[in-house]
């Protein structure tokens, strides 16, 4: 692994370390995640090998990111205090990020160290046409998996400032207008 593929990988990781003090929620609560995700792809994604079972691994790995992104999207906390939203990661929310993020990093450890004869082994019996597509199931993994995360987090937002908003109308009647002279 290169310097640059430690320093990503553990960029990732003090992510959801940073979301475990409570803080607000705002644009780049979205965008440093998406801002290193979108780095890591247009580094290391030249292609999404088609062939074989390339795709099969593909989708996989993409479906285990999603599971891993929802769930912790779904154990993160947003709560409003004032007119602002906060967000706090929970220990179920940090260890899903933690796993999905060091599976990838020690996959590419164990590869590199001594793996990758027994890797090449398991690519030809399932038909994996080329080390590309592990590249490419291991970003895409990480990429839906922060996606479907912050879209999980986005979509909670909303329902809990929908929910604020219908208790300040219930609680807090709009004045009526009397129109009688």
């Amino acid at each position: 692994m290169t310097t640059t593929e430690w320093i990503t990988d553990i960029a990732l990781v003090l992510i959801v370390f940073r979301q475990l003090r409570e803080g607000r929620l705002d644009l780049k609560t979205f965008l440093i995640p998406l801002g290193i995700v979108a780095f890591v792809a247009h580094t290391y994604l030249d292609s999404v090998p088609t062939a074989g079972n390339d795709l099969v691994l593909i989708g996989v790995l993409m479906a285990v990111g999603a599971a891993l992104g929802i769930a912790g999207g779904v154990y993160t906390r947003i709560r409003v205090v004032g007119e602002h939203l906060l967000i706090k990661a929970g220990a179920v929310s940090a260890v899903l990020w933690v796993l999905g993020m060091g599976a990838r990093m020690g996959f590419q450890f164990w590869v590199s160290h001594g793996g990758a004869d027994n890797v090449a082994r398991f690519s030809i019996a399932h038909h994996i046409t080329s080390d590309q597509a592990w590249v490419a199931a291991f970003v895409l993994m990480a990429l839906t998996e922060v996606v479907t995360r912050l879209a999980t987090i986005f979509v909670r937002s909303r329902m809990v400032n929908g929910r604020q908003a219908r208790t300040i109308a219930a609680t807090h009647p709009a004045p009526s207008l009397d129109r009688a002279a």
